[in-house]
């Protein structure tokens, strides 16, 4: 069986060693076999395909509780299939939520941009129309709150 120390996970994973440890600490690893002389962390094969599937999953921002769902469901197979492919596409749809919030604030940003472009340019009229769209684009940004 080959062991990886929990440099090496780090390295391999992108997660910190904090991070791994409290993965374990919260159960989601685990529990990681150590060193008999040293005491250290010993992962082996299977803890790091976890690890790693865990790394992907925070990467698109899935929390804690998400997690642990995801890998019971993985872990049960075929039966958990369908709550799998839920669990994914209601955080597809947390992502896309969070998405458009940051569309929302992009177009804010940059219309005040041109209203101040148009300010420095010294053009009312330009001004003027920069003033009407920010309007709406406030609106989009307050239901995104």
């Amino acid at each position: 069986m080959t062991a990886f120390t929990i440099q090496e996970v780090s390295r391999q994973s992108g997660l910190t060693e904090p991070t791994l440890r409290y993965y374990e600490e919260v159960g989601l690893v685990g529990p990681i076999d150590r060193d008999g002389s040293s005491g250290h962390r010993r992962y082996g094969e299977g803890d790091v395909d976890t690890i790693e599937v865990l790394s992907c999953l925070r990467a698109v921002g899935m929390g804690i509780d998400d997690m642990r769902a995801y890998l019971a469901n993985r872990r049960a197979g075929r039966t958990r299939a369908a709550e799998q492919r839920d669990l994914l596409l209601r955080h597809a749809e947390r992502v896309e939520a969070e998405i458009a919030a940051q569309h929302a604030r992009l177009g804010y940003l940059r219309e005040k941009a041109e209203l101040w472009d148009a300010r420095d340019r010294g053009d009312a009229v330009a001004e003027a129309a920069s003033t009407e769209r920010l309007v709406a684009v406030k609106k989009s940004l307050e239901a995104v709150r």
